[in-house]
């Protein structure tokens, strides 16, 4: 834990604010006595396919993810389906497509629907407390956490990118503060259901400044700035795990660990075996393609490799089924358990889509592609191209001339999908994002 304030900031808090955090009334009283598993959602900023160890690096130590692989299941053929960052995040949230609300490429400041439940208003209204840690990046300016039904958001502290302060000015570095911050929440909340959504700012763009002590940790202490960000984040999921394992949640606690884009190629991360990632390598598979794990102690089986077609999409419709709760109508996402228990087999999805179309946004961002089976379509030049991924996973032969029946049946489905959305919103038409709390340790509210 930090010595520098955040235990104390914390206690203040509480003391101002008992009800709010501790006590559960009514509707929410009554939820708690029968729901039992927490639910935790860890979205790392730009993390590549190939930047952690249990998804091959062979370079970056992360002994707490490897961890939680063995632990639980690796989902090798996890999607995000609206790149970048803010509509990757909205369609976790909302558990859909993003673009069914218009939002298409970055559209930044572009709200959320206000008739249809966040994944923290749901879980709020089914009993439980609900936090958040980090960027938001999701719906209007008004379309806070708070607003959207997050009881307990961590304020920003000042500073620069990664560097930030304490309030007597000493400097801390920002991702280790969010680890402290995760085992506030779960120390705090430990003894009632909770949702918490861990969304760092790391391992982002500008990296530079990453302190010494985390690169001396990669093999032969030369590590880079942005391997020592990853190790960084290892080490605050690890006192997430600590302070699991301290109060005994770990087979009453769901975990979904995800990123909300592909790797950040200039900054050094990998999206290998694929190709491509952030930055001007956008059209390739490593964009979207995220390295994801699941556990549930008990319930998800241990060291497991889950190869079907899925999404973050999916992860709304997952916390739905695990708290025994009727998905909202208009998520198109699907309960992950039954395949990760091997009760049920092949793709949760025969189809994901990619429709990203905003004129304003930078021409390499606008992805038309479809994904089925082993086969991945993809608009470039105005030209779609077919990639088979199983045996040519970096996407250099193009098989669309060989396979024309394939790539008409994929562009029809593709067609059928755009069709069903509404106009899609440019960048332009807003400005801002919700807003977080800035200062020091956490603002406490009701999430309404």
């Amino acid at each position: 834990m930090n010595p520098n304030g955040l235990i104390f900031q914390t206690i203040i808090l509480l003391l101002i604010a008992p009800i709010e955090v501790t006590d559960l009334s009514g509707k929410q009283a009554a939820a708690a006595e029968t729901i039992r598993p927490n639910i935790i959602i860890l979205m790392i900023d730009d993390l590549g396919y190939g930047d952690i160890g249990c998804f091959g690096n062979k370079r970056i130590p992360t002994p707490h993810l490897d961890a939680l692989a063995r632990q639980g299941s690796r989902c090798t053929m996890s999607y995000i389906t609206n790149p970048p960052c803010s509509p990757s995040r909205c369609s976790l949230m909302t558990g859909m497509y993003a673009q069914r609300f218009g939002k298409s490429g970055m559209a930044r400041g572009l709200p959320i629907p206000a008739d249809h439940p966040t994944m923290a208003e749901f879980m709020r209204d089914a009993g439980y407390v609900t936090g958040h840690i980090g960027k938001w990046d999701i719906g209007s300016k008004e379309q806070g956490p708070h607003q959207r039904g997050f009881m307990e958001v961590a304020r920003v502290a000042p500073g620069e990118q990664y560097n930030r302060q304490r309030k007597d000015g000493s400097p801390v570095y920002l991702t280790n503060l969010d680890g402290d911050y995760m085992a506030e929440f779960v120390e705090r909340n430990a003894k009632h259901p909770f949702f918490l959504y861990f969304s760092p700012l790391a391992v982002h763009s500008k990296v530079k400044d990453t302190p010494q002590h985390y690169r001396d940790r990669v093999p032969g202490g030369n590590g880079t700035a942005y391997e020592g960000a990853v190790v960084a984040v290892d080490d605050a999921v690890g006192k997430l795990r600590a302070m699991l394992k301290k109060h005994k949640l770990e087979k009453k606690t769901l975990l979904m660990f995800t990123g909300d884009n592909g790797a950040n190629i200039e900054e050094g991360g990998t999206s290998q075996p694929y190709r491509g990632g952030k930055g001007r390598h956008t059209q390739m598979e490593g964009w979207v393609h995220t390295p994801t794990i699941v556990t549930w102690p008990g319930t998800v089986p241990a060291g497991t490799t889950f190869p079907g077609i899925m999404g973050t999409i999916d992860f709304y419709a997952t916390m739905a089924a695990a708290i025994d709760k009727p998905l909202p109508d208009r998520c198109d996402g699907k309960n992950l358990l039954p395949y990760l228990k091997g009760d049920q087999q092949g793709d949760v999805h025969d189809y994901l889509y990619w429709h990203n179309a905003d004129p304003t946004d930078a021409p390499r961002r606008n992805l038309s592609a479809v994904r089925w089976k082993d086969w991945r379509l993809v608009k470039a030049e105005q030209n779609w191209r077919l990639f088979d991924l199983k045996k040519d996973p970096k996407e250099l032969k193009d098989l669309s001339a060989s396979y024309p029946q394939v790539v008409t049946g994929m562009r029809k489905k593709h067609a059928a999908f755009v069709a069903t959305l509404p106009p899609l919103k440019p960048s332009a038409d807003y400005k801002g994002g919700g807003k977080i709390p800035k200062g020091w340790g956490w603002e406490i509210g009701d999430g309404r």
